[in-house]
């Protein structure tokens, strides 16, 4: 049985490869996907090595 942390980086990680896909398709927003695609990655492997690890997060930044 899978951990809710390895459950969460496969989820982020299949989500980067959807957002190469669609950058893939679109050249006009290729370099975006890429950019999402990344930071997916490294947060899975955030979420992999310490998943009850807290980042500081500035007070300015969208998260939604």
């Amino acid at each position: 049985m899978a951990t809710n942390a390895e459950l969460a980086a496969e989820l982020l990680r299949n989500s980067a490869a959807f957002f190469r896909d669609v950058g893939n398709q679109n050249p006009q927003v290729k370099e975006q996907m890429e950019t999402n695609a990344e930071t997916f990655e490294v947060v899975a492997g955030l979420v992999e090595k310490d998943p009850d690890a807290e980042m500081q997060i500035p007070e300015d930044a969208k998260l939604g």
